[in-house]
């Protein structure tokens, strides 16, 4: 419940918002009370990060069960990244580790490594899958913060620079061409942005 309370705090205002005593406010507690579950801010917000993990594991199990019945959905996949870290954890994480702190945890997304690499061509690294992985993760963490950022410094303005959609369809397609999938390996979605549908796009020449 706390952590619940916490959460919602993250993804409304922040990591600033999130205090001892306004999440002691909204499950109706004392800061003592809160205090004697975490101890001190830093310890909750620690907490609340692997919270927003166990979070993004169980979305993503729930995800990886449903590609059994209807195939496999890299955009899908995409967005669900996308979402935990747009409701504040991506600035969370950032927070932590610049003040010190980290994670002694690994493997969180062992699971999508071994479902994406089964759809591989036999023969293929599954170094390079962990690879594709983490370099996804890796920008999703980093696209609620400075996503825009990027963006504006490539060139594009105002809602083409501010909207995320349309980056985060493009690195669905990357991590369909990273990992050597032929289009309706996964069964996708149609892009609005290009013009085979689901499709990746062509190969440069040469």
């Amino acid at each position: 419940m706390i952590l619940d309370a916490a959460a919602s705090l993250l993804g409304e205002s922040g990591v600033a918002a999130v205090q001892m005593r306004a999440v002691a406010a909204r499950v109706g507690m004392t800061d003592a009370g809160v205090a004697h579950h975490f101890g001190n801010r830093e310890k909750l917000l620690g907490e609340l990060l692997r919270h927003g993990g166990r979070r993004l594991r169980d979305a993503l199990q729930d995800l990886l069960a449903s590609w059994l019945d209807r195939g496999a959905d890299l955009l899908e996949l995409v967005e669900a990244l996308h979402d935990l870290y747009r409701n504040g954890y991506g600035e969370l994480a950032v927070a932590l580790h610049a003040a010190g702190w980290h994670d002694p945890g690994s493997g969180m997304l062992d699971p999508v490594v071994d479902a994406l690499h089964r759809l591989r061509p036999p023969g293929c690294s599954l170094e390079d899958t962990r690879l594709a992985v983490a370099a996804l993760h890796q920008a999703m963490a980093m696209e609620a913060l400075y996503g825009s950022d990027f963006r504006r410094s490539a060139g594009l303005t105002g809602t083409a620079a501010d909207d995320s959609a349309a980056q985060v369809r493009w690195w669905a397609r990357q991590l369909r061409l990273a990992l050597g999938l032929k289009p309706g390996t996964d069964r996708g979605r149609r892009d609005p942005g290009s013009p085979a549908g689901s499709g990746p796009p062509a190969p440069a020449p040469g």
